[in-house]
């Protein structure tokens, strides 16, 4: 049997014995159908990763999210070695890197959520908010959005840019959950996939909202975000 750190496997690879790792896939899975269900992921666009400990699993590359099955998503190790299921998703430096960037990440989402690629092409608000704060709900839930010029799907200068976004707004005690690819949607992340989940779903509506108003909605003074930030702690 080969053996990885907190992680055991029979001869061929496909027998994953941890409770963790099993947790984890069946969660991806979920989320992924959700999302598919919902219209925020079409086609094989977007992926899904968990940390566990320090390995990963994430989405195969070119899997439909909607029809994800457990055994094939990817395994990786803490050197960024695949160990179990498909090949594993060419953004998969992009979520690695997030992890080691942000210690309370535990789950990562990539969409390419409709509206959010449509205000990239439309014109986002400004690079380092991609939306204004136009609803409580955006600031407490969302935050600073930055966006994050185009490269290809996969182009690993990406994880650079997310990482100094991560790093700068840490610095500044506003850390961020999201980033937005330009042309390519909304990458989010949390502590956990609801916590990340209620991200993407904010940002993406908000977006929505914007775009339906044709972008004409001044954001909330002052006063209102200073009270949101001292009654909720929003990181704005």
């Amino acid at each position: 049997m080969t053996q990885y750190p907190g992680i055991a496997l029979d001869e061929t690879g496909d027998d994953i014995r941890d409770e963790g790792v099993d947790e984890a896939r069946d969660e991806i899975v979920r989320v992924g159908t959700s999302l598919f269900a919902r219209g925020y992921v079409h086609a094989s666009a977007g992926n899904i990763s968990a940390r566990i400990g320090d390995s990963h699993l994430i989405t195969p590359t070119d899997a439909a999210l909607g029809f994800l099955e457990p055994h094939r998503l990817a395994l990786v190790d803490a050197r960024g070695e695949q160990i179990a299921g498909d090949r594993a998703s060419k953004t998969l430096t992009l979520h690695r890197r997030i992890y080691a960037a942000d210690p309370t990440a535990r789950f990562v989402v990539h969409t390419h959520s409709t509206h959010l690629v449509a205000l990239t092409l439309a014109g986002v608000w400004s690079q380092d908010d991609v939306l204004p704060p136009i609803t409580p709900y955006y600031v407490m839930k969302v935050g600073h959005v930055p966006l994050i010029p185009y490269h290809r799907p996969g182009d690993p200068r990406v994880a650079d840019l997310v990482t100094a976004r991560i790093a700068d707004h840490a610095s500044t005690g506003t850390p961020i959950r999201a980033v937005l690819l330009d042309r390519l949607g909304p990458v989010v992340w949390g502590p956990d996939a609801a916590t990340a989940l209620a991200v993407l779903e904010e940002l993406e509506e908000t977006a929505r909202l914007w775009l339906l108003t044709d972008r004409r909605p001044e954001p909330l003074p002052t006063h209102a975000l200073d009270e949101l930030r001292s009654t909720f702690a929003a990181a704005w």
